[in-house]
C-alpha cells in the first residue's frame, strides 16, 4: 500500500529574500507572526514582523480578533443601555469610560451635573488613573522578564482601589456608575474615609516602586533610547495621553478643556525629553503623584447635595436633534464619543475615539531597527487594551 500523505504543520513564519542597500536581494529576511497567542501582546493581538537577523525591518499590527460590534449595538439600543457597554472598552478604566460617554450625552441634552457629582467624578477618575498606571508599570516590568514581584506589588495596591469601586458601584471592574447629569448612587457611609486612607498611603508605595525600579541597571538598559517617538510624528499621528507627553508635548485635556471642575485643581503636567520607553515609564509614575494632589483636595472639599441633575430622565430619554463630541483625558489618552441624535430613543450615530487604537498606529515607527525582544517592551509601554482597540 502506498504510504499515507503527511501534511506539514502550519508555519507562523516565512523566509523572504533580503534586499541589499543597492536594492539587490542577496540574503534572507524572516517574517514572523507574533501572536495572536503571544503572552506579552496584552490581549488577542498579532504583529507580523519582518526580521533581519534579530532586528526589525518591518512591523504590521493586526487587529480585529476582539471585535464585538460595540458601536452598531449602541445605535440599536437606548442611550442609557449603552452605559454598561462602555465598561467593556477598557476594562481597567470603567469609571473614565462612563464619564466620557456621559459627557457627550450631557452636551446633547443640555444637562449639568450638580457640584457633588462633579467631585465624585473627579475622585473616581483619578483613582482610575492610579489603577491604570500602577498596572501598566507592573505589566511593563513583567514584559522585561521581571516575573512576579513588580506586578504583584502593583496588583496589591490596585485591589485597594477596586475595593472602593465595589463599595460604591457594586462591581470591582464593570462599574456602570455614571449617569447622564450625575452619578447613579451617592457615596456610602465611610467611603470618603477609606478613600483618604488609600490616598495617604499611596506615596509610600510609589517611593518603594521608584527605589526598586527607576535606577535599576537592567530597566535602564532595556528602556533608555528604546522605542523613541519624535514629537512631530506623535502630533501628526494624533497620539495623546502619556505617550504624547513623554515626547515633550505639553497637552493634557484636563488643562485644555477644563471639563468637569478640573480648573479648580492645581497640578503639573509631567513631560519627557526623549519619547522613549523610559520616558513613558517615568511619565506614568509622575502622573500618579499629580493625581494624588488632585485627590487630596477633592476629598477634602467635596460638598453635600444632590448627585444628579433634576432635569435628567431615566425612561423615555430623547435628546434633541443635534450632534456632540465629548472627550476626556483618560489614563491612556484622549477618549471621546461622537454622537448624532435624530430625536429618537437611540443615537443615530455613535462613534468612539479610542486612545489605545490611535496610539498603536505608530508601533512600527517605534520598533524598526530594534531587536525582537525590544518589540515586546515597546508594545507594553504603549499601554493598550484590546477591548478598546477592536471595539
Amino acid at each position: 500500500m502506498p504510504a499515507a500523505e503527511i501534511s506539514s504543520p502550519p508555519r507562523n513564519y516565512e523566509v523572504m529574500p533580503k534586499a541589499s542597500p543597492n536594492g539587490e536581494f542577496d540574503g534572507e529576511l524572516l517574517e514572523v507572526a507574533m501572536g495572536p497567542h503571544h503572552p506579552s501582546t496584552h490581549g488577542v493581538f498579532r504583529m507580523d514582523v519582518v526580521l533581519d537577523g534579530e532586528r526589525v525591518a518591518k512591523l504590521k499590527p493586526v487587529f480585529g480578533y476582539l471585535h464585538r460590534n460595540h458601536e452598531k449595538i449602541a445605535e440599536n439600543t437606548t442611550y442609557l443601555a449603552s452605559m454598561p457597554y462602555t465598561d467593556r472598552l477598557d476594562y481597567f478604566c470603567s469609571m473614565t469610560n462612563n464619564w466620557a460617554y456621559a459627557l457627550s450625552v450631557e452636551k446633547l441634552a443640555g444637562l449639568q451635573p450638580p457640584e457633588r457629582a462633579e467631585y465624585i467624578r473627579i475622585i473616581t477618575a483619578e483613582l482610575t488613573r492610579l489603577v491604570n498606571h500602577t498596572c501598566l508599570v507592573g505589566f511593563l516590568l513583567q514584559d522585561m522578564g521581571a516575573l512576579g514581584t513588580p506586578l504583584m506589588y502593583a496588583f496589591r495596591e490596585r485591589e485597594k482601589i477596586l475595593d472602593l469601586f465595589e463599595a460604591l458601584s457594586g462591581s470591582r471592574m464593570m462599574c456602570n456608575y455614571m449617569r447622564f447629569g450625575g452619578c447613579r448612587a451617592d457615596l456610602p457611609a465611610g467611603w470618603l474615609d477609606g478613600a483618604k486612607q488609600v490616598v495617604e498611603n499611596y506615596p509610600r508605595f510609589l517611593d518603594e516602586f521608584e527605589a526598586f525600579l527607576s535606577g535599576n541597571e537592567i530597566l535602564m538598559a532595556r528602556t533608555q533610547g528604546v522605542g523613541a517617538l519624535p514629537a512631530e510624528l506623535a502630533v501628526s499621528a494624533g497620539i495623546s495621553g502619556p505617550m504624547l507627553r513623554a515626547c515633550g508635548v505639553n497637552y493634557d485635556i484636563r488643562k485644555v478643556d477644563k471639563y468637569g471642575i478640573y480648573d479648580r485643581f492645581e497640578f503639573r503636567v509631567p513631560l519627557g525629553d526623549h519619547g522613549d520607553v523610559f520616558d513613558r515609564y517615568m511619565i506614568r509614575l509622575l502622573e500618579m503623584r499629580e493625581s494624588l494632589k488632585i485627590l487630596r483636595k477633592a476629598l477634602a472639599d467635596i460638598p453635600d447635595g444632590p448627585i444628579v441633575d433634576s432635569k435628567a430622565k431615566i425612561r423615555g430619554f430623547k435628546p434633541k436633534v443635534g450632534e456632540a463630541y465629548g472627550r476626556i483625558e483618560g489614563p491612556k489618552g484622549e477618549l471621546g464619543f461622537y454622537l448624532i441624535s435624530d430625536g429618537s430613543l437611540n443615537p443615530y450615530r455613535y462613534r468612539v475615539r479610542p486612545p489605545s487604537f490611535i496610539n498603536l498606529t505608530v508601533l512600527e515607527d517605534m520598533c524598526v531597527g530594534h531587536s525582537v525582544a525590544d518589540v515586546v517592551v515597546i508594545l507594553g509601554s504603549v499601554d493598550i487594551v484590546l477591548g478598546e482597540v477592536d471595539r
